[in-house]
This record gives structure tokens, sequence and C-alpha cells, in this order.
């Protein structure tokens, strides 16, 4: 046995929802092989104390931009419309370097709030990948396409670039490490592009076995625009062209009609809904509790750091819960285990990955969050799952481990360069999107 983690309450997220007061997990090779009140009989290696901790699954964060960490609060307190012009003027000067930098900060700050696997949409998908690759975390990576209406008539997926880069990473990125990273089909929304590009990367996504992610019905002028211009919601449109016949992740979800839910649960759609930054940009959040009854799973994710701000899903899954209560004017309207669930096995279940994480269960890879419940803010712990949905934070995070490697403990990133990112990011990036002269 490589490790074990001792006298720690273990939050199981399992079928019958244990948690286990006192109990051991013994970890070798990459999985789970011990969980219980008892000591394993095999010695192991190395021992993790867990007195006062809690140990549950690793948090998944299924939408977010890892990458637009470089923009974090520069567009705050503008319009949508204004708050999205100028994040395209310095997108536009990025390029993979600027990526990797703040690619890394981003992870990094995942590894921090306990988040063990990501689903990234966003440009320079090499670049992260390399990061994600050298971070030892989990991430379901797709390029952010686009090719607006008029860009319709001289399309051809054998020779569009943004088709030739998904065929190229697929290639080289998908199932890296036995599948740690995988690569999605993805374009940015149904209003920055058009159909031959969805029929393309859907046929080429049913091909391959692949996701596809995209942002969805996040507003309802975004979602009346749609009928207005074509007669359907985005959600029948996008149907129309093969799009919801491969398993799909959309992020949003906030204009949806009971149809579209329909449709969506029909074809076992994910939403992933976005509280924080629903929220933080005057949106109201999702609604999940109907979402959940037309069949669809619920997953849920920050946005990107220019929209929420940071990167912490205890946050989000607290938001969460607390949106429905409000909405609907009910204490135990989304209860503390429901929103747990759309952050740990739900979010597995959008990545594909239901089957290697989202639970502490015996022969699941070792993906898992030590918290310290010994902070005032934590004491004292009456209920363990309510606990950490609405009293614990990112920073409680103690231990962060994938496939029973530790990414990060107590302020260390054992796998990441922080201070060379730093640097490449403040001497560099900073420059490239800012006007001032790079350093090379």
């Amino acid at each position: 046995m490589d490790t074990l983690i001792s006298n720690v309450t273990i939050v199981t997220m399992n079928e019958r929802m244990e948690v286990l007061f006192g109990g051991y997990v013994g970890i070798t090779d990459g999985k789970f092989v011990h969980i219980a009140k008892v000591p394993p009989k095999e010695q192991p290696a190395e021992i993790i104390d867990g007195t006062g901790m809690v140990l549950m699954p690793g948090l998944i964060n299924c939408h977010t931009h890892l990458a637009t960490t470089l923009l974090r609060s520069y567009c705050d307190e503008l319009s949508l419309t204004e708050a999205l012009e100028l994040q395209l003027q310095k997108e536009a000067k990025m390029d993979s370097r600027c990526a990797k930098a703040a690619a890394t900060l981003g992870v990094a700050e995942c590894l921090r709030f306990g988040i063990t696997s990501v689903s990234d949409l966003y440009y320079y998908p090499e670049a992260t990948a390399e990061v994600i690759a050298e971070s030892g975390m989990k991430a379901n990576l797709a390029l952010s396409a686009y090719r607006f209406v008029d860009q319709c008539e001289d399309f051809d997926p054998r020779t569009d670039e943004q088709c030739a880069e998904v065929r190229r990473v697929v290639e080289k990125w998908n199932n890296y490490d036995n599948g740690r990273i995988k690569i999605d089909a993805g374009i940015y929304a149904e209003y920055t592009s058009n159909y031959p590009l969805w029929e393309s990367l859907a046929d080429y996504a049913s091909e391959k076995g692949l996701g596809f992610q995209l942002h969805l019905a996040q507003s309802q002028d975004e979602a009346d625009s749609c009928e207005d211009r074509t007669g359907l919601s985005q959600t029948e449109l996008l149907s129309c062209h093969r799009v919801l016949d491969v398993p799909v992740t959309a992020a949003g979800c906030n204009a949806l009609s009971e149809m579209d839910r329909k449709i969506l649960g029909k074809h076992k759609a994910s939403a992933v809904v976005l509280p924080m930054a629903d929220a933080k940009q005057g949106r109201s959040c999702a609604e999940i509790t109907e979402c959940v009854q037309a069949g669809m799973n619920v997953a849920l994710g920050t946005d990107g750091a220019v929209e929420a701000g940071n990167l912490d899903l205890f946050e989000v899954m607290r938001a969460a819960a607390m949106s429905v209560r409000a909405s609907k004017g009910q204490a135990n309207a989304l209860p503390a285990q429901a929103a747990l669930m759309m952050a740990t096995v739900c979010g597995a279940r959008a990545q594909g990955r239901a089957e290697q994480c989202g639970m502490i269960k015996e022969g699941m890879d070792a993906d898992a969050v030590l918290l310290d419940f010994s902070a005032p803010h934590l004491m004292p712990c009456h209920n363990v799952v309510n606990a950490l949905v609405f009293s614990a934070k990112g920073g409680d995070v103690a231990m962060t481990m994938v496939r029973g490697k530790k990414l990060y403990v107590n302020g260390k990133f054992p796998t990441l360069d922080i201070a060379g990112a730093v640097k490449e990011t403040m001497e560099y990036a900073m420059g490239k999107l800012f006007d001032e002269q790079p350093k090379e």
C-alpha cells in the first residue's frame, strides 16, 4: 500500500452516501483500495494523519476558461456588451505563451481550492494541455471555435484553420496518460457560429467518441435573438444540426424553456450552472431543479476568473443551493447533499469519467481533497455535509491529490513552477496584452 490516510472523516459520495467517522483510506497505484473504519492489515509506505480532517472526493469544475486569469477583475462593473468587447480586444493580443503562463496560475488556483478536474473551453488548447500534463490534474479541454453566419459560404472543414487545430489537438492529447486528459469538440455559442461548423464538429466528435462543450441560453436576450432569426430556440436549432447526438456539456442554461429542457433531457445532456459568475454579471442562475426533473445531468462550474473573480467551487456549491432556496422560498429546496453531488458525482458524469472518479470508492481513482476542520468557522460540526457546502471555503483545503499523487499540500505545489509562471505573467503576458513592450 502506497498511502494510508488514518483517523479521518470520510465523505464518500458513494451510492449510499456514506459518511465514515474515524475511518481509514488506503491507496495503491493511484486507486482507492481500502475504505473502512478499521485500518488495513497491509503496512503502508506513508501514513497521513487525518485527525480533525475531512476527506472528500475531488471537486470537478465543469466549465471554466483557465487562461482568463490574465483578465481577472479587468472587466468588472461594465455592461455585458462592454465587458465582452473589452475582453475580446485583450484576447486578440494573447498568444500561446501568455495562455500557458495564465493557465498555470489557473491550475494552481484550482488545486488550491480542491479541484481535481476541469472542463476548459477556450483558445490555445495545446498550451493548456501542456500545463495540465505537467500538473498531474485531470481535464476535458475544448477549443472555443467560432465562425459567424457570413463566413458560411467558404467553410470547408478539411481546410478550416480551427477544425485543423481540433484534429491536431485530438491526435496529440486525447486520452493522454490513460485518459487523464480528454479532448472535446466545442463552440463558443450558437450566436458566434453557424451550422456547417456545428455539423462538422458534431460528426467528428461522433467519429472519435468525443464530448461537446458550448455556452447555451445564457440570457433571455440571447435566446430571443435566436428565435427571431431562425424561428427556433437555440436548443432546437442545435438539435436539428446533430450537436445533441453526442454527449453535450452546456454552460449557462439560464434561459431554457420547458421544451428546451425536455429536449436536452432526452439527449442526456449536462447543464453546467454558474451561479457565482451569473450573479456577478447581473443574471439569474439556471433553474436547477427543473433541469434535473427534465432528465438532465446538472453539474457546477466557476466560469473563468474574468467572469467569476475566482475559481473557488466551494463558493459555487453554496451559491447553487442558496439560489434554488431563494427562488423557491424553501429552506430545503436544494439540500446540501445535492449540491455536493453536483460538484462531484454529476461533474464526473458530465466529463465522461463516472466510472473513474467522483466518489471515494474502492477501485476508483484516488482523486481526493483533505480539508482542515479545526478552523473556527467549521466548529462545532453538527453535520459534515452541510458544513462542506455552507461553511467550508477553498482556503480550508490542506491537500489535493489526483490518482494518489499529491498536487497541493499546505501552500506547496510540487508539480508546478509557480514562481516561473508569475514571472512570465508579469514580465511577458501583461505587457503583451496591455500594450507595453514585453520582455523576451
